[in-house]
């Protein structure tokens, strides 16, 4: 693959323009409900950024949004990052295979199946009795299964395409876990973050990141998800379920019905 593939691209002042407003719209959405990639790696694609180089750039802007948000989550003490060790050793295993995986094969298929990912999951969200936490249930499994099912796998699908994964963990933290979406949104800050960088880094490394297009997006990413995380942390499960299923019906309407 050229190292300089991403060189050659050239966007109008407007579609940058575009680009920079999306990041910053899918870093405040991402920092709430996850998915913002869903509405990033189109616009990335729809702008003429060939596919390998869309999910690099994405991955690299995506990163500091959720650094960005995991800090703020951190800081206001809704983060412990400690209990998440196992999981985030699992992730990381999980977003090099992806990400090697990715630049093996054609992700098309998996591309094609992802709204029907997306409208299971919003019905799940709305089926569920509670996202709030109850202290009288125990968790469906431990955190070393978690660790090992969620982390690996949630991690391998982060390296290999990666919208919707911080919704992927967000579900996987109450389903399994039995944490409330407060819970659940904070937790799966750190993990999305290490399986971004991870595949960002080889993703660097193999020379994909349109770099101009990055740097700006990354911005507009930090901005974006300090509000979104504190926005979240004011207002809490009430807020954050109703963004999520928005967020989850209308993109796998929008992936269903105007794929790229």
């Amino acid at each position: 693959m050229s190292h300089h593939l991403g060189e050659s691209l050239e966007f109008s002042a407007l579609t940058y323009s575009l680009l920079i407003a999306m990041a910053f719209v899918a870093g405040f959405i991402s920092s709430i409900a996850g998915s913002g990639g869903l509405l990033v790696l189109p616009a990335l694609l729809a702008a003429g950024v060939p596919p390998l180089q869309a999910l690099a750039t994405n991955k690299f802007q995506s990163v500091f949004g959720t650094l960005s948000s995991t800090i703020n989550f951190f800081r206001r003490g809704h983060l412990d990052i400690k209990a998440l060790r196992g999981a985030l050793l699992c992730t990381f295993v999980g977003a090099c295979l992806g990400t090697f995986a990715v630049q093996q094969l054609d992700p098309v298929f998996l591309k094609d199946l992802l709204p029907y990912f997306l409208l299971l999951l919003a019905v799940y969200v709305m089926v569920s009795p509670s996202t709030i936490a109850d202290t009288s249930l125990k968790p469906r499994c431990s955190a070393g299964c978690f660790a090992v099912w969620a982390g690996g796998g949630i991690g391998f699908y982060g390296g290999f395409l990666g919208p919707a994964m911080g919704s992927f963990f967000s579900l996987a933290f109450v389903g399994m876990r039995r944490f409330d979406l407060l819970q659940a949104t904070a937790a799966s800050k750190p993990l999305v973050l290490m399986a971004n960088a991870t595949s960002m880094a080889l993703f660097i490394h193999a020379g994909l990141v349109v770099w101009p297009l990055a740097l700006t997006m990354a911005v507009a990413q930090v901005v974006g998800a300090r509000l979104g995380s504190s926005m979240a942390m004011r207002r809490g499960t009430q807020f954050i379920r109703p963004v999520l299923l928005l967020v989850l019906v209308a993109l796998s309407l929008k992936l269903l019905f105007f794929p790229v």
